[in-house]
């Protein structure tokens, strides 16, 4: 049920076309709830046949226009109880925790260089992260919607942080191994 719901975050940050939006989630929704283009599209068309989004009136007709969405006041609701509602955490389910339990049993051959390989894409994440960081949080953006953003951006950069140390630790423990 999340996808929905991002997609109305996205359109009462900004209404969008689906273009536009399919942009924004490679650029930022996407680094903590992928979603396909194909995916982004077929849920705007299920969230306006709910009554939650409408396509606005473009103000020249034409052929194959761009749709740009809004959120209807139904949409804004829908959004306020999902995001007011409990949910469990979802259990880690990740190859790489895996690969080091069987590495446990059958040897580590090889595993140093995928190690180092999943090192080197967490420092590119959050190199990039804080990256975004600089560039869209200023200290004088101040205002609690810039602190709520900053915050999930803060959240990638930890665990960011967190892969990069363990990773580390990781590598330092196949080492001592051989």
């Amino acid at each position: 049920m999340s996808l929905p719901h991002a997609i109305l975050t996205a359109l009462l940050e900004r209404p969008s076309s689906g273009l536009e939006l399919t942009r924004r989630f490679d650029k930022s929704f996407g680094f903590f709830w992928s979603a396909t283009h194909q995916q982004i599209y077929r849920e705007l068309g299920k969230l306006e046949q709910s009554g939650f989004i409408r396509a606005l009136a473009s103000q020249t007709p034409a052929r194959g226009q761009k749709k740009e969405y809004e959120v209807l006041p139904a949409g804004r609701e829908e959004l306020a109880a999902w995001a007011a509602a409990g949910q469990q955490p979802r259990p880690m389910r990740d190859p790489l925790l895996l690969r080091m339990r069987a590495a446990a049993v059958v040897g580590t051959d090889g595993l140093d260089a995928e190690l180092r390989r999943h090192l080197a894409l967490h420092e590119s994440q959050l190199a990039l992260y804080e990256g975004i960081e600089r560039r869209d949080f200023p200290p004088e953006r101040d205002s609690e919607q810039d602190r709520l953003r900053h915050l999930v951006l803060r959240g990638g950069i930890e665990l960011e942080t967190f892969w990069i140390r363990w990773l580390t630790q990781a590598l330092d423990t196949v080492a001592e191994e051989r």
